[in-house]
């Protein structure tokens, strides 16, 4: 294999593993933003539930208030029956009465309902509370997790940067442009293995001189219809069992 080749075929398992790491890496705080954007969910849904129970507490305690004051008033009205003169004023005080014992009904009514939505709802902002602490430890630990990786992931990054530098140094400046200029028209890939006689990338059949041609290993080639620089890897010779070569396992 020529030298170009060799180094070309390298250049684009760097370029592979450059691609790679950059999804990675700017994929990290999207997962991260996606994990704390659903924390946050959850701690206003819990303020939420928190709210309601608040709610419900406050109402009971003010309808506790308002059948206090109705008992009071019934306590002054029927000290005012006792002297009332005539029957119009006895009846009077007694419709003030009844309706203040139905307003001590209501009351207690909306009491009773009040106490049977807080249960549930207690329960759940308990339950909330235990949940929303697991996830924020579980998000903390992520987001460790997600900068340790991102420190190694760029790391690697730039070491392959490094060796990419050095390698486009060292390869003919015709073959690299070539390079370069294929792999931003072929989505990243700009070199493809010739394999049984198809380029493995667009997988057109190659004619069978060129792929002579290429088996040589004598010029830099490019698929005719991709437009890919072509390698041709020979396959390797081993013997069987009985020590006879084997046959090959490609050709």
């Amino acid at each position: 294999m020529l030298p170009d080749i060799s180094l070309a075929v390298r250049l684009q398992q760097i370029d592979n593993r450059i691609a790679e790491l950059t999804r990675e890496v700017s994929s990290l705080p999207r997962h991260i933003a996606d994990i704390e954007r659903k924390l946050e969910s959850h701690e206003r849904k819990l303020e939420a539930d928190r709210a309601a129970v608040s709610a419900n507490q406050k109402e009971r305690k003010s309808l506790d208030g308002d059948i206090q004051i109705q008992q009071q008033k019934i306590s002054k009205l029927k000290d005012q029956m006792l002297q009332a003169k005539t029957n119009e004023q006895y009846r009077a005080f007694q419709h003030e009465i009844e309706y203040c014992e139905k307003e001590i009904r209501r009351c207690e009514d909306r009491t009773l309902d009040l106490m049977g939505e807080s249960e549930p709802l207690e329960r759940n902002v308990k339950a909330a509370e235990t949940a929303l602490k697991q996830e924020k430890a579980q998000v903390e630990t992520e987001k460790q997790q997600t900068r340790e990786r991102t420190a190694v992931d760029q790391r690697e990054l730039d070491q392959l940067t490094t060796e990419r530098r050095g390698i486009a140094s060292q390869i003919n400046p015709a073959v690299l442009a070539a390079y370069e200029r294929v792999r931003k028209l072929r989505g990243g890939v700009a070199v493809a293995e010739a394999v049984d006689g198809r380029c493995s990338k667009c997988h057109m059949a190659l004619r069978l001189q060129f792929f002579q041609d290429l088996k040589r290993g004598q010029q830099i080639m490019h698929c005719e219809s991709c437009s890919r620089i072509l390698y041709y890897n020979p396959p390797a010779n081993y013997e069987n069992l009985a020590g006879e070569p084997a046959p090959a396992a490609r050709g």
